[in-house]
């Protein structure tokens, strides 16, 4: 099989997407192990390369002698027209097996608009897509990652989902499958016996029920499904699984580095940001373990660069001290630190120079509004003599371009919130032109603009989004305003936002639109360029579904929620009260810093306090 494999993919256009056999990979006997899992990410292998979770997985199973892991990432239209041609199933990278000779196959569940993706790998791997076609002889389709704490559009064709981190608990999900395989067990038994592994959801033994006019009315597990499932949690964090190698591509991914996690969960509590709410609480790796793993991993690839990645990774105690070191460490190597982005109320000219010996070309901050009133509703509270004080202080630093990060339609937003963004950008280019008296003219303001989407197990979550005629508005107008030497202005497409609305807080019955977009030529959703809105457009109409129902609709606080039976451990209670702060922009604060509490409900839902490194609990 391997050699007609070959031959196909002396056809398409990158075949390092799919030849395998990079530095550090596993390659296990098919025959010898007792379990074989795919991990799969819907997107090309430069995108999903990238994503550390799926190599953690990847490497911790390997790491377990009785099972073996391997991966797969969606093909480009070339080698999915081959592959449809020679009448080939999509094959893992590793062995060249078709996915449909494994017993379980993993999606990372990252984006919204990867869902057809999804649906297009399984049926290129002649897997039937409902999850009541398959008999006994197709693995059990499983996935997790943000996605997992709304899955419901994809209910119909998944067996379960996994909520959380998943080092400890793919492992026991993978003991009681083998288990019941050497026991003869059938697949509804075998999931029978995964309600019994904490963070595991089975949407078959949940029934939904519709009102009228198509919200829900109910959500009835049945037994001995419990009503809620909590989310899987790595509570001994400080000192967590870490692979002791790690993959090196031959073709260049969009994050080409070695990457280290500094810690997990970020209680900034910024109220638009699902990542803040649902990766709760902070947990701080210890630095002392950090600097015990590097050196070998920084051997076993050769990368230059490291990058030290969090949602917050200025945030992590001692920041300062731990890139010292490693910059010390290991610059005589010719090695980098990075940290993935700064926030701009935890930038400094010293921080900064402890991990690069010069300044880049251009640095990012995200302000995400453009006035003082809008950052206070979304309690980003900054004020703006804050940002431009960072600002200046980078620019006397050496910097000379920088990268403005905003949303456009956030709750209470108005035009005089627009024109914030379009003042704050003309600020920043004049401080850096005045600093750079002599260079004015290189120096450069970029400006992009995404559209807000409510995200579930967010204070926002029963927000609106705004309309596509909305939405186009408020860009025509910042195109107006943004504009001159030295700025520049880019957006996110308005179509492709809308629909990211629609599956953030869908339900069941968007499976039908998934099925039919997918008839219709809907793939690689996330691309711009791929993008087909009529497509889309066509999908709700024959399916007789409303796309607005999904996104612009404001929800009640009584309103039953597609995922209200899935939780982060954060309370509705908490959620309510912050959607009640922001209409009074009223700042909550960061709980990590042990001033108080913000009674979010997670430490005490799951059992866990936030752990600083050294293993300080506050």
């Amino acid at each position: 099989m391997n050699s007609i494999y070959e031959k196909i993919m002396e056809k398409v256009e990158k075949p390092g997407r799919y030849s395998g056999g990079e530095l550090n990979i596993t390659v296990k006997p098919w025959e010898e192990v007792k379990l074989r899992v795919v991990l799969a990410f819907p997107d090309l292998y430069e995108i999903g390369f990238s994503h550390l979770g799926l190599r953690l997985l990847y490497h911790r199973i390997n790491e377990t002698r009785d099972y073996l892991a391997e991966r797969v990432y969606a093909p480009a239209k070339d080698m999915e027209e081959e592959l449809r041609k020679a009448k080939l199933p999509l094959f893992s990278l590793e062995t060249k097996h078709g996915l449909g000779e494994f017993d379980l196959l993993g999606f990372t569940l990252q984006y919204e608009l990867s869902y057809t993706n999804i649906l297009n790998m399984m049926s290129l791997a002649g897997i039937p897509l409902k999850r009541e076609e398959r008999g006994e002889e197709y693995p059990l389709i499983i996935g997790g990652g943000p996605g997992s704490f709304n899955p419901e559009p994809l209910a119909d064709f998944f067996d379960l989902f996994l909520l959380g981190e998943g080092e400890e608990a793919i492992i026991e999900i993978l003991n009681v499958v083998t288990e019941g395989k050497n026991k003869g067990k059938t697949k509804t038994e075998i999931k029978h016996d995964l309600l019994s592994v904490s963070g595991v959801y089975l949407p078959e033994y949940y029934t939904v029920e519709y009102l009228p006019d198509g919200r829900v009315s109910a959500i009835k597990p049945l037994p001995p499904a419990p009503e809620v499932i909590y989310k899987r949690i790595i509570k001994d964090f400080k000192d967590g699984y870490l692979p002791e190698k790690e993959l090196v591509p031959w073709i260049e991914p969009i994050h080409d580095r070695l990457m280290i996690e500094l810690l997990r969960g970020c209680t900034r509590g910024c109220r638009f940001c699902q990542a803040g709410m649902i990766y709760r609480p902070v947990r701080e790796r210890d630095s002392s373990t950090i600097k015990k793993k590097l050196p070998a991993l920084i051997r076993g690839t050769g990368y230059e660069e490291i990058s030290l990645t969090s949602l917050s990774s200025a945030d992590y105690t001692g920041i300062e001290k731990l890139v010292g070191t490693l910059s010390d460490c290991f610059s005589t190597q010719g090695v980098k630190i990075s940290l993935p982005s700064l926030r701009i109320d935890s930038f400094s000219p010293e921080l900064a120079a402890t991990f690069q010996a010069k300044p880049k070309s251009s640095l990012t901050f995200a302000p995400e509004a453009g006035t003082e009133r809008l950052r206070r509703v979304i309690n980003k509270n900054l004020s703006e003599a804050q940002i431009l004080e960072t600002v200046q202080s980078a620019f006397q630093a050496g910097w000379q371009r920088m990268k403005l990060y905003f949303m456009i339609g956030l709750p209470t937003e108005t035009d005089q919130d627009l024109e914030g963004i379009a003042q704050l950008a003309k600020k920043v280019l004049q401080l850096g032109r005045k600093i750079h008296a002599s260079k004015a003219g290189h120096v450069k303001v970029v400006v992009s603009v995404s559209t807000f989407v409510p995200k579930p197990h967010t204070p926002f979550q029963w927000r609106p989004q705004i309309s596509l005629e909305e939405t186009l508005r408020k860009q025509d107008y910042l195109k107006q305003v943004i504009r001159g030497k030295g700025l520049s202005f880019s957006w996110h497409e308005a179509t492709m936002s809308q629909m990211e609305g629609v599956f953030s807080r869908g339900d069941r019955r968007l499976g039908k639109i998934l099925e039919t977009a997918l008839e219709l030529g809907c793939t690689f959703d996330a691309w711009g360029d791929k993008f087909r809105w009529d497509l889309w457009q066509e999908a709700f109409k024959i399916v007789g579904l409303k796309p607005e129902f999904y996104n612009t609709r404001a929800r009640a606080y009584k309103e039953v929620l597609p995922w209200q039976h899935l939780s982060a451990g954060v309370s509705k209670e908490f959620l309510r009260a912050e959607d009640q702060r922001a209409e009074e922009e009223k700042p909550t604060f960061d709980c990590r810093t042990g001033k108080e509490c913000s009674a979010c409900g997670v430490c005490p839902t799951l059992g866990i306090k936030p752990t600083l490194s050294g293993g300080e609990e506050h």
